[in-house]
């Protein structure tokens, strides 16, 4: 009766280790849509016409409907590959936590980069980010975050 106590126990335990361990995305399925300003852009240009040049994107966030306020703001660096064609990140500052997003963009005008995690509430999350230009001077944004969990 004991042995049959103590390794129920155990395994209780050892149940409770392996989940304090492992880690949940704190977000659910989630839809954001809110709209970017850019307010500076920066190319590092290394030669003419090579692979490496960079651009460093500076953008304001914000959410319209609840207030005129940026609510935040995003970090953008893209380094170009071969032709228009850039390798990219970019850290999302929102008032809940960061969301991280990478990929490959050739035409800034429409894009999709895939959410490679987060902290705070977007803790693990993972999805894809779509923007669409519209605007050109300043440059303006509409960003859909598709939070898949």
């Amino acid at each position: 009766m004991h042995k049959t106590v103590f390794l129920l126990v155990g395994a209780g335990l050892a149940a409770l280790g392996i989940t304090a361990w492992t880690s949940s995305a704190q977000t659910g399925p989630a839809l954001i849509r809110i709209t970017s300003t850019q307010v500076k852009y920066m190319r590092i240009n290394v030669a003419p016409g090579v692979a490496g040049d960079q651009e460093l994107i500076r953008q304001r966030l914000y959410n319209k409907k609840i207030t005129q306020k940026p609510i935040g703001r995003t970090e953008l660096l893209c380094t170009f590959t071969f032709g228009r064609n850039r390798s990219c990140r970019a850290t999302y500052f929102l008032p809940q936590g960061k969301l991280v997003v990478g990929g490959s963009i050739t035409n800034r005008d429409i894009y999709e980069l895939a959410i490679l995690g987060g902290t705070g509430r977007y803790n693990n999350a993972r999805g894809t980010l779509t923007a669409i230009r519209t605007a050109k001077r300043p440059r303006r944004e509409f960003l859909i975050f598709r939070l898949a969990g």
